[in-house]
């Protein structure tokens, strides 16, 4: 469950227009047509994305009289985060291995060197 909600938000957000629209939205909620002003682009091609957006949870739509603003969903960016922190978590403790290993390495040679005079 947790892979196919990943692999739906990754999917989402290749695309530079919906990081766009998620940027704008991370400010407040918007509407249809305050989210489309920034682009070159028709208002149901907007549309298009925010569907992508919301299939993958990242989008929601409230009713507001006649208004549906958009609104960001923080679940699905959260789930993302962590699941790349974890990588990101052990890949650091790799480089803090090898800086270690290397670092020892170094004061080896350097005892080696003084020992040779």
């Amino acid at each position: 469950m947790l892979a196919e909600r990943l692999d739906a938000t990754f999917a989402a957000l290749a695309d530079p227009t919906r990081r766009a629209i998620i940027a704008r939205l991370s400010k407040g909620e918007a509407s249809v047509m305050e989210l489309a002003e920034p682009f070159d682009m028709s208002q149901p091609a907007i549309s298009k994305h925010l569907k992508v957006l919301e299939r993958a949870g990242l989008v929601s739509r409230g009713r507001d009289a006649q208004r549906r603003p958009c609104r960001l969903e923080a679940a699905p960016l959260r789930e993302a985060t962590d699941w790349l922190q974890r990588y990101a978590d052990r890949m650091e403790a790799r480089f803090q291995s090898l800086d270690n290993l290397l670092e020892e390495l170094k004061e080896k040679e350097n005892a080696h060197g003084r020992k040779k005079k």
